[in-house]
């Protein structure tokens, strides 16, 4: 269980953490592969090969996140292949109970994630679970991957909070190492982002699986 009772702001990634990772491992390692290799008259492994040779270059950068980017780069029409698969857009265990509980008993509820804005308001729109969050803040409004030196630092000038009050969710482990570095006190991460992966290894974070493990007492006994 988490200190709740020193802690005033909770951070959440989004994919991978609150939404399953399914949706953007199918989105960029099969359906963007196989239309590429439609538009682009190549099989599906060259496409596959190409793209992940593309992904390569700009991993770990605000590129790797930016739909305009990959338009431009893959020349297919992210947007629209993104609405096509909304389906796949799930919530993973027990997110809303703790997002409802966390509101319940005060707390400052944010999600700050590296996807596109686009991308963003179309998990939003599809999930209904916006309404939790006090701000809903893009990496791509500061310029900076969350991965990024200084990212943290600067997050402060949108959303005022006290590191060593905070914790953070996010299943990207160069996520939560920058966030370490930048003071932020408590920090998990996620034990299996993508149900249709295997879990992954245990690191230097304690892992959540199922949030309601880590759910308030205070608010559990005040439902």
């Amino acid at each position: 269980m988490l200190p709740w009772s020193n802690i005033d702001t909770v951070m959440f990634d989004m994919d991978g953490t609150l939404l399953d990772l399914h949706f953007d491992n199918y989105f960029w390692l099969q359906l963007v592969p196989k239309h590429y290799s439609e538009k682009h008259g190549v099989s599906e492994a060259e496409a596959l090969d190409h793209v992940r040779l593309k992904y390569s270059e700009v991993h770990g950068t605000l590129d790797w996140y930016c739909v305009d980017y990959w338009v431009d780069e893959l020349k297919l029409d992210i947007p629209q292949l993104k609405h096509s698969i909304t389906d796949k857009i799930i919530i993973r265990p027990n997110v809303e109970r703790l997002l409802k509980s966390l509101n319940a008993i005060g707390k400052r509820v944010l999600l700050i994630t590296n996807a596109h804005p686009m991308s963003l308001e179309l998990k939003m729109q599809h999930t209904g679970i916006g309404g939790y969050f006090h701000q809903r803040i893009s990496s791509h409004s500061l310029q900076l991957a969350k991965e990024n030196h200084g990212f943290w630092e600067s997050l402060k000038g949108k959303e005022p909070y006290e590191p060593e009050r905070t914790v953070l969710f996010d299943d990207n482990l160069n996520v939560l190492r920058q966030a370490k570095r930048e003071g932020i006190a408590h920090l998990w991460a996620i034990k299996q982002p993508d149900s249709q992966q295997p879990a992954v290894a245990a690191a230097e974070f304690p892992q959540v699986d199922d949030f309601s493990a880590i759910i308030p007492m205070q608010a559990n006994s005040s439902s």
